[in-house]
């Protein structure tokens, strides 16, 4: 029987067997909770005092919670399969659960490299207009680009849960850490070079579309920095500037060096791209709270302020 002929959907659940070689599965196991639990308690932190503290009910805040939306999104679709697989040695998942997941990881993606694009605009508009910031930026219009970027998500994505939903599957295997469209087209019974094209577009559009509008928006404000008096305002500003930029770094630099390995004719085995994923996936939801709890003073003052209100008592003995 002809693959492409095959019709019917015979896999019920997959198997993951991306860690199946990797000697030390409990250690990467507890690590990668662990990297969970901190992204996750990172994420909630800055939402819940975004959401609690009026004074914070401004542009550049409402964007640091949808980004901690996202990076909660992100990252749970894809840690709780590697830990689930690891600790506690459940390596199967159902095809439902699976094509969700790779639904909900890809739409954590795309959302959150629009999300660091509304976040350079708003720095953008915050330096070079600060006079007209509040007029140019204001809430309703913040949360408008918001629900836009996870429309385009949501469009976007759903067109590659659709195109993996309508494929047969006969091979019950995950051969990556966890259920991401790639790995689903390649346990499919077709040719998978055909169904590359959606994916390929939308990767085009987030390095060859977004990024470079990331880049520029920092370097204009880079320069307009360096065009400041040399005051503590304006190392204020700069600092301000490479803290928002990091989160930028973590996300794209993983994807860079894979494709950029790939266009010199580097050739990862699965080992190597799996170690990518699981890099790309925990990086960036652990680094980007930390970043905008740290780096902005009204979200640390805040955290400060709670714990100074309820210290911790002694107990009595």
């Amino acid at each position: 029987m002809s693959l492409v002929n095959f019709s019917g959907q015979n896999v019920v659940e997959f198997t993951i067997t991306g860690f199946d070689h990797l000697p030390y599965q409990k250690l990467m196991g507890t690590v990668i909770l662990l990297a969970y639990c901190l992204a996750l308690l990172g994420s909630t932190t800055n939402i819940c005092v975004i959401s609690t503290d009026r004074r914070l009910h401004r542009p550049m805040y409402l964007m640091i919670c949808n980004l901690a939306l996202v990076d909660i999104m992100f990252t749970t679709s894809a840690s709780t399969t590697m830990i689930s697989v690891l600790l506690a040695g459940d390596k199967t998942v159902s095809y439902h659960s699976c094509l969700s997941r790779v639904f909900i990881y890809h739409l954590g993606d795309v959302t959150q490299c629009l999300a660091l694009s509304l976040m350079a605009l708003d720095r953008t508009v915050a330096i070079s207009e600060p006079l007209r910031y509040a007029t140019i930026l204001t809430n309703q219009r913040a949360c408008l680009l918001i629900v836009v970027s996870w429309f385009l998500g949501i469009g976007c994505i759903g067109k590659l849960a659709y195109i993996a939903d309508q494929l047969p599957y006969c091979q019950p295997v995950i051969k990556y850490v966890f259920c991401d469209y790639a790995a689903f087209i390649r346990a499919a019974c077709v040719d998978p070079e055909p169904y590359w094209f959606v994916s390929s577009l939308i990767g085009l559009w987030l390095f060859a579309g977004q990024l470079p509008l990331i880049l520029l928006s920092y370097g204009k404000l880079v320069f307009t920095v360096l065009r400041l008096p040399s005051t503590e305002k304006g190392g204020r500003t700069f600092r301000t500037v490479i803290s928002h930029f990091i989160p930028v770094v973590s996300f794209y630099a993983p994807k860079l060096v894979s494709i950029l390995l790939t266009r010199v004719g580097v050739t990862l085995n699965l080992t190597e791209r799996n170690a990518l994923l699981i890099i790309s996936t925990l990086v960036p939801p652990l680094i980007n709270p930390t970043v905008y709890c740290l780096q902005t003073k009204e979200i640390r003052g805040t955290v400060l302020r709670i714990f100074r209100r309820n210290p911790v008592l002694p107990s009595k003995g």
